[in-house]
């Protein structure tokens, strides 16, 4: 599972002890979670265990320069329009891999993922941003997580859109999510890590896998 959007050392410490699997750091000035290369690389280095993953929307090759400089990240995830190709690019500055993000509504959405699975390593598959949107993700949305039960895809996913500590076994039960990734569902403002919550959602995920196995 993914905390997203992590922005300080107290939040990173908090997933790191509850046992996160993946740290997300917004590197997109749009977001109200976002932090320079240099800030991810500062909290990455705290990631233990866990691995680091740096988000990004559409970056050019200088951006991504400068995150495999000073964040040397286990995974990138796109969250923009970026093509098949684009993609296969990116894998470049990353450790291990590149992730890209989807907007759902329907599922007829979820057929955009296919042509991407020869090119990326897994997918996140988020809420659509609202009408007019300054951002693709981060909106605290949920949608009929329904829409993914079933989905059966050559790489591995993660649910995202509007999950709470409260909500997040029930997400996984309708789903059949084998992960889940959360930013605002652990704020106690946009941008500010409860970090309570942070640990709650981690135990609650874990504990509704451990369900369905």
């Amino acid at each position: 599972m993914k905390i997203c959007g992590l922005n300080g050392p107290e939040a990173v410490d908090a997933a790191v002890d509850a046992g996160a699997d993946l740290l997300g750091f917004i590197v997109f000035e749009n977001s109200p979670r976002a932090v320079t290369p240099e800030r991810a690389g500062e909290l990455a280095a705290r990631k233990g265990a866990a691995r680091s993953v740096a988000v990004l929307v559409d970056p050019d090759d200088g951006l991504l320069a400068r995150v495999r400089e000073h964040v040397a990240p286990d995974f990138i995830q796109l969250h923009g329009k970026e093509s098949p190709q684009r993609c296969a690019e990116v894998r470049a500055y990353a450790r291990e891999g590149v992730w890209k993000a989807f907007g759902i509504g329907a599922a007829a959405d979820l057929d955009a993922a296919r042509a991407y699975e020869a090119h990326c390593d897994g997918f996140v598959f988020d809420a659509r941003p609202p009408r007019g949107a300054d951002r693709p993700g981060g909106w605290g949305a949920a949608y009929d997580w329904s829409i993914l039960n079933g989905y059966e895809s050559a790489r591995p996913w993660l649910l995202s859109g509007g999950l709470t500590p409260a909500n997040v076994a029930g997400a996984i039960a309708a789903s059949g999510a084998p992960g889940v990734d959360v930013a605002s569902g652990v704020e106690s403002s946009p941008g500010v890590k409860d970090l309570a919550a942070i640990t709650a959602f981690v135990k609650a995920a874990k504990a509704a896998r451990g369900q369905q196995t």
